[in-house]
């Protein structure tokens, strides 16, 4: 069986708020590859690192300019899902730090389904106000939208799926449709403006829109989000290290010899 693990990763050369930690990134990227690199060689698995290339600007160039370089970045992502040719695929975004030494390909069985993390816990902090257009509320709404109807929102900094599991979530379908609609939603006076605001283009909507089945990786460690304050508890296997605090983790796991 064919395995792979890819990520990729763009110096956008006029961040968003969300890239404001872009120089922490760039000193500390050589560190993070080489992590993602040596825990493919203990799943047995290939790794692929995508950049800022030919590939890339292409497709960049199907979106008209109200969509964000961020939220491109984020598509591309998705797009590279369907490009690989291999039985089963670990998506890892670039600062997500494996720090376990079990293969994720033999404890999670991708037939039955995609493994992921729901947000679920995030949007139960209704305070519209104060959460932006990337917060699990934001794309709760968006998806309510979307759908009518909305369980459940999810964070794709982590996806490990089978081919299978891509057919069927069939991500891209009517896709530029998809997103003319997100466009409409963003002046529609039906929603108040509170939540209009929190509208966008964000890959993560669309992901809940077309999920049925999946996996839940947050749970158990596989996905352990590391946001508020600096933490790795003792049972996290893969540190999705939201803070930028890769200090922290560098020296977590100097002290845990990984």
């Amino acid at each position: 069986m064919s395995r792979v693990i890819y990520s990729f990763y763009i110096d956008i050369q006029n961040p968003v708020s969300h890239f404001e930690n872009q120089g922490k990134f760039n000193n500390n990227l050589n560190w993070l590859l080489d992590k993602q690199k040596k825990y493919a060689e203990l799943c047995g698995a290939d790794y692929l690192h995508f950049v800022y290339d030919d590939k890339y600007i292409e497709f960049s160039k199907q979106f008209g300019p109200e969509v964000s370089e961020y939220n491109i970045i984020n598509f591309y992502k998705m797009h590279l899902l369907y490009q690989l040719d291999y039985d089963e695929i670990l998506y890892l975004d670039i600062d997500v730090v494996p720090v376990t030494k079990h293969n994720f390909f033999e404890v999670w069985d991708l037939k039955k389904g995609i493994a992921i993390m729901s947000e679920e816990w995030g949007i139960k902090d209704n305070n519209r106000d104060k959460h932006c257009v990337r917060s699990p509320l934001a794309k709760y709404w968006n998806a309510q939208a979307l759908l009518g109807y909305a369980k459940e929102v999810f964070n794709t900094g982590i996806i490990g799926a089978n081919q299978k599991s891509l057919k069927e979530l069939d991500y891209f379908k009517d896709f530029h449709e998809t997103l003319a609609e997100m466009k409409r939603l963003t002046e529609d006076d039906f929603w108040p403006d509170d939540i209009r605001n929190l509208f966008g283009y964000d890959n993560e909507t669309i992901f809940a829109c077309r999920i049925n089945e999946y996996q839940q990786l947050y749970k158990t460690g596989w996905h352990f989000f590391m946001d508020r304050w600096s933490f790795i508890p003792e049972h996290a296997k893969l540190v999705h290290c939201i803070n930028k605090d890769f200090d922290y983790v560098r020296k977590w796991c100097e002290k845990n010899n990984i």
